[in-house]
């Protein structure tokens, strides 16, 4: 329809796509002290979620915003009491932009979530066991004008993962370092 009007718009897919239904961007998993799957959320992950994005100038927002805005045919929460998803924009995800209106910190989270496993206790303490911040949204694409070929968007919508980096120290360099810190904390107390 978008397109009729003449309003550019591709469909977007994203994959490990999370649905963060308590809106605290994160997608938690809780588990018993025997490993057991505790059903104490609605959080969860697919393995991909389409929607649209279409090309809008932003006046609501500012320019800083004009560009791709994701627009979600198929929601699967109430957004100001009716299910509807957008128009958020693409810069406004990327940047962490979640207090904006249209869902953005929803979109975020479709995207950018950390998936962190609890254990819960039976006292109703939970401790965090495990944090993943890189296995929601990946391979976010859309398809190539002309061809049948992927086009890789990820970067329109976040900044690229830290890669862990491995280093080694000797142990001389890690003994001074040790003393070096001993010394700061003499100093400072």
């Amino acid at each position: 329809v978008l397109r009729s009007l003449g309003i550019p718009t591709r469909v977007i897919t994203n994959f490990n796509s999370a649905h963060d239904s308590n809106t605290n961007l994160s997608i938690d998993k809780y588990i018993d002290i025997s490993g057991k799957t505790l059903h104490l959320t609605e959080d969860s992950v697919w393995n991909f979620h389409v929607w649209n994005e279409s090309w809008f100038i932003r006046r609501d927002l500012g320019s800083f915003y004009d560009g791709w805005q994701v627009l979600d045919a198929t929601p699967q929460e109430r957004s100001k009491g009716i299910y509807q998803c957008g128009p958020a924009s693409t810069r406004a995800i990327k940047e962490g932009d979640v207090n904006l209106d249209y869902d953005s910190s929803f979109v975020f989270a479709a995207v950018n979530a950390d998936y962190v496993t609890w254990i819960h206790y039976s006292n109703k303490r939970k401790e965090r066991i495990y944090s993943d911040a890189r296995k929601i949204g990946k391979f976010i694409s859309t398809k190539a004008v002309g061809t049948n070929s992927r086009v890789d968007v990820t970067a329109h919508y976040k900044y690229p993962e830290v890669k862990d980096i491995s280093f080694k120290i000797s142990y001389s360099q890690y003994k001074n370092s040790l003393m070096d810190d001993r010394k700061i904390l003499v100093t400072a107390v």
